[in-house]
C-alpha cells in the first residue's frame, strides 16, 4: 500500500513570521539610521568585502534546477574565476575549477548548459566526467607514468541543500546555515521547480545598492507604481534571522488575519516571503513562482546579478508559455531590470557625486541597516 501524499507546509520560522503579520506584531527600529556613502564608493572597502565576504563565505551560485538531470555542466564567470558547475551520472551536483588539468587551458567555453557525461577539452581533448575524473586523453603513451587519479578537476567546497547549489572558495566554510534553511525552500517545493529562464544583468553599481533594494518594501508602491506596486498597497513588513541570512515576509495585516495559517497556499497567496542569503543572494517567493538572484560584485560600482525564474512545471500549451512569458517580461525586464536595478544605477552615480556623507534610513528600512550592520561586524570598521 502506497503511503499517503503529505501536503506541503510552512515550518515554524515561517509561520512564526505571518502570525506576527496576522496579530501586528511587526518588529521595526523606532529611529532613523544612516550608513556612511563612502561604503558605496570606496575601492579599498569593496577590496575588503571581496576578500572578507565573497572569498571566505559560502554562497549560492545557483539553483538545482539549472542542472536538473544527471550528466549536466554549465560554465559560471561571475566570482572572478572560471568555475563549473555539474551534476554527476549519479546525480551529485558538483562546483570545479574550469580549468584543464594538462595545461590549464578552460575546459568548457561558453555560458549555456552542456547535457553530456563526457567534459573534452578543446585545446588537446583531454577528457573528463562530469564527476571531476579524467577520463582519456589522447596518446597516452607520450605521458610516460602518468597516474589519471592525479590529474582530476580541482574541486571546490559546495553543497546542494534545498534546490539550491552553495559553494566556497574557502575549505574552511561552514555550511550548517545551508542546511538550516533547507527546510524553509523545501517548503517551497524549490528543487522540484523547473527553470523557465535566466539572464545575467549588467548593472552600474555598487552591489549593496542591489541588495539594499530587497532589504526593504518602502519603495515598492513608489518605484513599483505601475508594475507591482498596486499589489502590495503599503504591506507591512516582519522579519527575523538565520545565522546572518535574513528571511522575511509582507502582507497586509488586515488581510493575513483572515488566512487559515496552515492552509500554505493560501498563505503563500497572502504574503511574499523574501530571503536575504548573505552576502548576496536574494529569493522572491510569489505565489506560483519563485525568483532567485544571485549579486555577483566585479568592482566598486559594477555588479553582475543573474535572476532565475522558476515555476511549477515545463509549460505544456502556448496559453501557459505566453502566460510565462509575460511574467517573465514583468518581473526581470520591468520590476527588477528597468526599475530595481536601474535606481542602483542611480544611487550610484549620487554617492559618487559627492553630495552626501551618508544615507538616511527610515524606520521602515531597517532591514538595510540590519544588513550593513552584519557587514560591519564581520570586516571591522
Amino acid at each position: 500500500m502506497n503511503a499517503p501524499l503529505t501536503r506541503p507546509r510552512p515550518t515554524e520560522g515561517q509561520l512564526a513570521l505571518a502570525r506576527q503579520l496576522a496579530d501586528g506584531e511587526t518588529r521595526q527600529t523606532d529611529q532613523v539610521m544612516r550608513v556612511e556613502a563612502s561604503r558605496y564608493t570606496d575601492p579599498d572597502w569593496f577590496a575588503r568585502e571581496r576578500a572578507g565576504l565573497f572569498q571566505t563565505m559560502p554562497h549560492v551560485i545557483a539553483p538545482s534546477a539549472l542542472i536538473p538531470s544527471p550528466n549536466m555542466a554549465v560554465p559560471h564567470d561571475g566570482f572572478g574565476k572560471p568555475l563549473l558547475i555539474t551534476r554527476d551520472a549519479q546525480g551529485q551536483a558538483h562546483v570545479f575549477l574550469n580549468v584543464c588539468t594538462h595545461r590549464g587551458t578552460r575546459l568548457v567555453e561558453g555560458s549555456e548548459i552542456v547535457c553530456s557525461g563526457r567534459l573534452t577539452c578543446p585545446y588537446h581533448a583531454w577528457t573528463y566526467t562530469t564527476d571531476g575524473q579524467l577520463l582519456a586523453l589522447p596518446r597516452k603513451e607520450t605521458f610516460p607514468g602518468l597516474n589519471k587519479g592525479n590529474h582530476a578537476l580541482v574541486e571546490l567546497p559546495s553543497i546542494e541543500a534545498g534546490g539550491l547549489i552553495w559553494f566556497a572558495h574557502n575549505e574552511n566554510s561552514d555550511f550548517t546555515f545551508a542546511k538550516e534553511l533547507a527546510p524553509d525552500f523545501e517548503a517551497f517545493g524549490l528543487a522540484g521547480l523547473h527553470l523557465y529562464n535566466r539572464r545575467v544583468h549588467d548593472v552600474p553599481s555598487n552591489w549593496k545598492l542591489v541588495m539594499d533594494a530587497f532589504g526593504e518594501s518602502y519603495h515598492v508602491a513608489r518605484l513599483h507604481a505601475e508594475t507591482i506596486g498596486p499589489f502590495f498597497k503599503d504591506g507591512v513588513t516582519a522579519g527575523d534571522m538565520v545565522g546572518p541570512h535574513s528571511r522575511a515576509l509582507v502582507g497586509r495585516a488586515a488581510e493575513m488575519a483572515l488566512v487559515d495559517l496552515t492552509d500554505w497556499p493560501a498563505l503563500r497567496a497572502a504574503g511574499t516571503y523574501t530571503y536575504q542569503l548573505f552576502p548576496g543572494t536574494v529569493i522572491v517567493v510569489s505565489p506560483d513562482y519563485v525568483n532567485i538572484m544571485i549579486v555577483m560584485p566585479q568592482s566598486v560600482n559594477h555588479t553582475l546579478v543573474e535572476d532565475f525564474m522558476l515555476i511549477p512545471e515545463k509549460p505544456a500549451t502556448e496559453k501557459a508559455e505566453s502566460h510565462w512569458q509575460r511574467s517573465w517580461a514583468l518581473l526581470d525586464g520591468r520590476v527588477f531590470g528597468a526599475e530595481d536595478f536601474r535606481a542602483a544605477a542611480l544611487g550610484q552615480q549620487g554617492l559618487e557625486s559627492g553630495a552626501l556623507t551618508h544615507i538616511t534610513l527610515g524606520t521602515l528600512e531597517s532591514g538595510i541597516a540590519r544588513f550593513h550592520g552584519q557587514i560591519e561586524e564581520r570586516l571591522g570598521s
